[in-house]
């Protein structure tokens, strides 16, 4: 019993990771495609869908999808009807891979291992490899549907199994749940039907039976989506929320006309063939699902806005005011690229201001906002600086042209601020976990350097703002107070960790405080300089 039971978590195995090879090649083979086609094609429903089916297809996952749609609703790139469209089409598309596994092509499992890991391993271009990594993929997916479905035939003769089994078609619920508990410990949807395929091709769970752990199998692959949001805005729960009830709602539905879907489905199958059958009943499922809810698409994402009510806070990552038509005026695309930069600044300042009060408050939500916002201020700064330089292609008088050189500098110091800012939200997270503590005077100085750092980077970006040159020398002269205080805060460390009063760990953590707080002045020095012209 032991033996086929690890006989059967092999097939599992095998299976689970011949799908991640296949998953990663045909990820390689698309190289950067599916990301464009999220951006152009996401715009309506009925694309989104298309969207949905092509990218879980390709993907071999409709978990990996529903996760990437759930980040670009998170960023703002997508709103919650484009995503439900793709959340539909994920659902489709994740049927392909049970399609394939319903051929019957295990005389060719070997045939397939061989020559994929021969392409693998021998081909010189990239893409014959990652086909070849495909074709492993799918040879060693389909040796595990071999090894499960041996592992399970001896259960035919346990008839307490059987028993058990045939209550899924007597009472679909039953059978609901198997699946909905199968698939949220598996995590793979496919890796279910897998399952349900192996079993049923040895005789042990009727199409009747197999239906509703079907039906249960898409409503846990939810599970993904619901991890996935659950550290993301109201916008990107919306999409979780909508993802479950879909695929909720959708097989109660199916359910209740049980018995008209059996017969539609060995309607539309091969007589005999159990494993085409349950593999069509996958896909007439998602196909008739999308069919039903595409025409109430506008209704159900109200209702789902109920549900989760409350407005989205949603931080943009594409630019505001970057426009490529103003790039022929150069003195209009430099205001345009100002008041991005500006933008970009004020984001990361935010960051930087609640970086900085982590350290005495140890908030776990400010450190999670910073480390979710600051790729934000990453991606600002690399679309300014291409903004800028196709602008510097362009002819600019002298004056224009300081001010170009002068915005990619701030750009790139702003940047730099978001990411000590960062640096400090994981360094107090650290410290959260391993218990650090400060003593009061630390915590005190520490807290004054913040006051000064803060000053110091607020005044240096309201005067790139507002282009005031006596702001700009103001912050210089804060920036002049941070470099003596840092200094003279380290000796009093160094003071406390000869008299015991902080122990090492704490000191460690403290000079790297200092450093990153110092930086942060330093780059607000860079941008007063900037202001005043001393760059």
């Amino acid at each position: 019993m032991y033996i086929l039971f690890f006989a059967f978590l092999g097939g599992l195995a095998l299976l689970l990771y011949g799908m991640q090879l296949m998953s990663d090649g045909m990820q390689k083979v698309a190289e950067n495609r599916l990301q464009r086609l999220f951006e152009v094609l996401a715009g309506r429903v009925m694309y989104g869908v298309l969207l949905g089916t092509v990218v879980a297809a390709v993907l071999q996952s409709s978990g990996i999808t529903t996760i990437m749609t759930v980040s670009m609703v998170n960023a703002g790139l997508m709103t919650l009807k484009q995503a439900f469209g793709i959340v539909m089409g994920a659902n489709l598309g994740t049927t392909v891979t049970a399609q394939l596994i319903a051929f019957k092509v295990t005389d060719f499992v070997t045939v397939f291992i061989a020559l994929g890991f021969v392409l693998n391993i021998l081909a010189k271009g990239k893409k014959l490899k990652y086909f070849g990594q495909i074709m492993l993929g799918f040879g060693i997916m389909m040796l595990g549907m071999q090894m499960m479905g041996n592992s399970v035939a001896p259960l035919r003769k346990y008839q307490g199994f059987v028993d058990f089994i045939a209550t899924f078609a007597d009472n679909p619920l039953i059978g609901l749940l198997a699946g909905t508990v199968m698939t949220c410990v598996v995590q793979s949807s496919t890796a279910t039907i897998g399952i349900l395929m192996a079993m049923a091709g040895q005789g042990l769970i009727p199409l009747e039976g197999a239906i509703p752990v079907m039906l249960g199998d898409n409503v846990g692959t939810c599970i993904t989506s619901v991890l996935a949001s659950l550290r993301a805005n109201r916008a990107a729960k919306r999409v979780a929320y909508s993802h479950v009830l879909y695929n909720l709602i959708g097989s109660i539905i199916f359910i209740i006309f049980m018995g008209w879907f059996v017969d539609f489905v060995l309607y539309i199958s091969p007589e005999g063939d159990i494993a085409r059958q349950i593999a069509n009943s996958h896909t007439a499922f998602n196909l008739l699902s999308t069919v039903i809810f595409l025409p109430i698409t506008n209704q159900f994402v109200a209702f789902i806005e109920l549900l989760v009510p409350g407005k989205d806070v949603v931080v943009s990552r594409k630019p505001l005011f970057l426009d490529v038509n103003m790039l022929g005026t150069p003195s209009l695309a430099m205001q345009l690229a100002t008041k991005e930069v500006v933008r970009m600044g004020n984001m990361a300042w935010h960051n930087i201001e609640l970086a900085l009060s982590t350290i005495e408050d140890r908030d776990s939500k400010k450190i999670e906002y910073i480390l979710e916002h600051e790729p934000v201020v990453d991606i600002l700064e690399e679309e300014i600086t291409k903004y800028l330089t196709q602008m510097s292609e362009k002819q600019m008088s002298t004056d224009l042209a300081a001010i170009h050189t002068g915005l990619l500098h701030a750009c790139n110091d702003i940047e730099r601020i978001g990411d000590h800012a960062e640096t400090i939200a994981k360094k107090v997270r650290n410290m959260r976990e391993d218990g650090i503590e400060f003593s009061p005077v630390a915590q005190e100085e520490l807290k004054h350097l913040s006051s000064l750092v803060l000053d110091a980077s607020s005044k240096a970006l309201k005067a790139l703002e507002t282009n005031d040159r006596d702001l700009a020398r103001a912050s210089l002269a804060v920036s002049h107070e941070v470099k003596l205080y840092q200094k003279e805060m380290r000796k009093n460390h160094v003071a406390r960790l000869n008299d015991k009063i902080c122990n090492p760990a704490a000191g460690f953590v403290m000079l790297e405080l200092l450093i990153n707080m110092k930086r942060v002045s330093d780059h607000s020095k860079n941008i007063s300089q900037l202001v005043l012209g001393e760059f």
